[in-house]
């Protein structure tokens, strides 16, 4: 019944801002795990960050430390993923997905282990 969707995509210019959201159904109760990963056409899928709810604990890519921030809105349902510094490199459909894991775990999760996607919302920087 988890149920994901992604939303704040859009297009920017180098040097930007967006953030996304990712709205997961029976939060927090049902997945305590959600990761952000993006896609460029012909490349591989790449780990952006995650983020563990329950105690906030959270872990980014090297190529988004210190532009990108997660944060949540437990009232809502809600993840955000908030974009700053946009490079044309970060150019993707960036996806939201969920698990259940404890903390440690959760931080080093990668695809394989996130059992419930979302749609994608899609992001496209110009210089």
């Amino acid at each position: 019944e988890v149920h994901l969707v992604e939303s704040g995509g859009g297009s920017m210019q180098a040097g930007g801002s967006l953030r996304l959201s990712c709205v997961v159904s029976g939060y927090p109760y049902n997945r305590n795990c959600v990761g952000w990963f993006r896609q460029a056409p012909g490349k591989w899928r790449e780990r952006v960050a995650r983020i563990h709810v329950d105690v906030e604990d959270t872990d980014y890519a090297n190529s988004v430390k210190g532009r990108f921030t997660l944060s949540q809105d437990n009232a809502k349902n809600t993840v955000y993923l908030q974009m700053n510094s946009l490079k044309p490199e970060d150019t993707a459909m960036y996806y939201c997905a969920a698990t259940s894991l404890p903390p440690y775990a959760c931080l080093q999760a990668d695809t394989d282990k996130f059992t419930y996607w979302g749609q994608g919302t899609q992001v496209t920087v110009s210089s």
